[in-house]
Formats: C-alpha cells, sequence, structure tokens
C-alpha cells in the first residue's frame, strides 16, 4: 500500500524526522488560506500522486500550464493560480504511463534555500532478509538513471536485526555523501530515526528524493515516498486511513475485499490461476502465442466459491477483455470448488468472450463433469500449452 507524499512526512515527524512544514489542499478555495499560513516568501506547490518523477512531468490539459506537477511560488495570487490549474488536471510522468493520474490533492510546502541533494533509500533486501540503505550523492535524480550511467555512485549496506542502526552505519552515510562535523552527526541521527519508523510502521520501501542541505546547515528531507507490507496492516490502523483508493485501479481494489491477490494489465486475455508461480508461467505461454495477459490473478490455494465467483467478475468487468483462460492445479485446491465457481459466476455475469478451462489435480473428473454439464460454451484445454494456444487462437478468430 502506498501513500501520498504529505502523509508520508506526516509519520516521520512521528519520529522526529526533519521535514518542511506544509498544508494539504483539496479544494482550490483553500490555496489562499494555506499560503498565509506558511507566510512564504517561497511557497512549493506540489501534485500529490502515486508516481514519481512529478517535477519532469506535463499535464494532458492545456489549461494546467506547462511547469510540471511541482512548482516555486513566489505569490499568494501565483500560489492560487498554480493550485487552480494543477487540482484536477491529468499528471503523466515516466511512472504514470501514457494514460496519466488526476491530480485530486495538492501538497502546499514552504520553499528551502538548498545547499545539496542526495538520495537516500530504505529497502528491504531480499537476500539477506535485512533492511538495507541505498545512498547516493546525485539527489534529485532518478536512481535508476544513476545505477546504470554512474554505478560506483551508489553505496548500499543492510542493518542487522540483531543490532538495529549502529554508530558506524551512521559513519558510512556520512563518508558517502561526504558530510563531516554537525552535518555527520545530524546524518547519524537521521538513519537512525528513519529506521526506527521503518521498522515500526512495517513499511517495505521509504525514498527520501531528495535529501538535502539547506543553506543554515541542516538536514532534511524534501520529499518522501513510502508503502507498507499489505500483510502486516492489520496492526496498523492508522495506516489503512490514509489509504487513497482513487488512486488505485478499481479492479484492484474490488480483489483486496475477497483476498485476491490481483494486478490489472494491458493485455486482451484475463486468467484466473491458483498460485502465483503457475500464474506467472501462465502469462508467459499466453505472450509466447503471440497475446498479451491483461492481468494477473491468483485466488490462492483454499479460494471458496464465492472468491472464484468474485474473481470471475472482476476479470469480465476489465473492457479490454477478449478471452479468458482459467487454469487450476487442484492440490489444496479443488477442481470441482473452481468449476462450481465459474459456472456460478458465468450464469451470474454472463459471458461474451471465449473461454478455456484446463483442470488438473485434486478432484479433476468432477470438476469437468460439472463444466461439461453446465451448458455453457467453454472450450475444454488437456495441458497448458493446449490451453494456452486454444485462448490465443480464440482471441484471433481462428
Amino acid at each position: 500500500m502506498n501513500i501520498h507524499e504529505y502523509q508520508a512526512k506526516a509519520v516521520l515527524k512521528e519520529f522526529g524526522v526533519p521535514v518542511s512544514r506544509g498544508v494539504p489542499i483539496l479544494k482550490a478555495e483553500e490555496a489562499e488560506a494555506a499560503a498565509k499560513e506558511l507566510g512564504g516568501p517561497l511557497w512549493v506547490v506540489k501534485s500529490q500522486i502515486h508516481a514519481g518523477g512529478r517535477g519532469k512531468g506535463k499535464f494532458k490539459e492545456a489549461s494546467a500550464g506547462e511547469k510540471g506537477g511541482v512548482r516555486l511560488s513566489r505569490s499568494i495570487e501565483e500560489t492560487k493560480q498554480f493550485v487552480k490549474e494543477m487540482l484536477g488536471a491529468t499528471l503523466v510522468t515516466e511512472q504514470t504511463g501514457p494514460a496519466g493520474k488526476q491530480v485530486n490533492r495538492i501538497y502546499l510546502e514552504d520553499g528551502s534555500d538548498i545547499e545539496k541533494e542526495f538520495y537516500l533509500s530504505l529497502l528491504v533486501d531480499r537476500e539477506t532478509s535485512r533492511v538495507a540503505f541505498v545512498v547516493s550523492t546525485e539527489g534529485g535524480m532518478n536512481i535508476e538513471d544513476v545505477a546504470h550511467s554512474t554505478p560506483e555512485k551508489i553505496i548500499t549496506f543492510s542493518v542487522d536485526p540483531a543490532t538495529g542502526v549502529m554508530p558506524h552505519h551512521g559513519r558510512t552515510v556520512a563518508q558517502a555523501l561526504g558530510l563531516t562535523g554537525d552535518l555527520a552527526k545530524q546524518a547519524g541521527k537521521l538513519i537512525t530515526q528513519l529506521y526506527t519508523a521503518f521498522i515500526a510502521k512495517d513499511m517495505d520501501m521509504l525514498e527520501i528524493n531528495p535529501l538535502i542541505v539547506s543553506k543554515t546547515g541542516e538536514l532534511k528531507c524534501l520529499d518522501a515516498k513510502m508503502s507498507f507490507d499489505s500483510n502486516a496492516l492489520y496492526r496498523h490502523p492508522e495506516i489503512v486511513a490514509l489509504r487513497d483508493t482513487t488512486e488505485e485501479d478499481a479492479k484492484e481494489i474490488e480483489a483486496s475485499k475477497y483476498d485476491l491477490a490481483y494486478i490489472a494489465l494491458d493485455g486482451t486475455i484475463g486468467c484466473m490461476v491458483n498460485g502465483a508461480g503457475l500464474a506467472m508461467a501462465t502469462l508467459d505461454i499466453i505472450k509466447l502465442y503471440g497475446e498479451s495477459p491483461a492481468n494477473f490473478l491468483d485466488v490462492g490455494g483454499g479460494a471458496t466459491e464465492e472468491k472464484v465467483t468474485a474473481a470471475f467478475k472482476i476479470i469480465t468487468s476489465d473492457p479490454s477483455v477478449k478471452g479468458i483462460l482459467v487454469n487450476i492445479f487442484g492440490g489444496i485446491m479443488k477442481c470441482d470448488i473452481i468449476a462450481a465457481g465459474v459456472v456460478a459466476a458465468v450464469k451470474t455475469v454472463g459471458l461474451t468472450v471465449p473461454l478455456v478451462v484446463r483442470l488438473e489435480g485434486t478432484n479433476v473428473e468432477e470438476g469437468k463433469k460439472i463444466i461439461r454439464e453446465s451448458g455453457l460454451n467453454v472450450l475444454p484445454a488437456d495441458d497448458l500449452d493446449d490451453a494456452a494456444q486454444k485462448i490465443v487462437n480464440a482471441v484471433k478468430g481462428k
């Protein structure tokens, strides 16, 4: 789960992390009061969407201007104008794709006098099962570009969970960023605060880009991106309350209600599979035969008929879906449960596109019998290769 920058900074403030003062704006008429509250003379008007590259992004609407999704303002009137232009407009960045995202929230923040910019992030390192720090002197840039062109400017290290952050970690960061004296001490304190927040809130990513040194000699987090381990959200109702569903795909939101692992893709063949590995293999073989999957959907090992029905409804609600492939290997999951769910769903929502069903494993004969006796126009498949070819051919009208 992701949250907005202004929400992430509020979380960081709980742990003493230095951030700029700011005010969220949801309506254009709130801009003047927010600007007066901060006082100026320099304000930063920031679009709030769940995507990076906002400053370099462009709005689809000509009325939103050409200054990108992050703008400097030097008067209250200019602030009001920027907020009016940006709210409700669609911002396109490298991370949003060509469709872009509508800006429904603005964060108005105090301007900062910047001496230097750095990059700092915390991630879960799957190889070491530890939290890793990624540090670079190249703040304000896409870290992917830095990794590609100048990888030597990126320093990484992991933290032993038994000890937490130690003084030598602070020295490593200070050395990597070229900080000495009081700034080095600030760096040590900062990474302790960030690590504490990361662990306490069950984050899986925390990115500060840029981390700045102000002209008054202070380290400050000028931006913050934060995501959380969805499996730990039950422990953090205060984080769940920050969820902005307007930033998420409606189908993914519906899937989460039934504990389904669903990710919308941009292809034409809807997939319903059990098990992440089998789901990935299914997506790959669809691509192999010349089509693209419309989604990743793992119904899990213990899906009920209700969950299967919900999964089928979610797939058919996608207008880009031109065919559906159900690929089930019954281990814990039973093929007859899947079959009954598919039949129930088709009878409820109807079937206007080709459907191929491949069942194998526990209760496979019972499952095939349910499909066969349902009277539905379903193409049975013997194995995954056969299933993929049949659905691709059906979508192509062969």
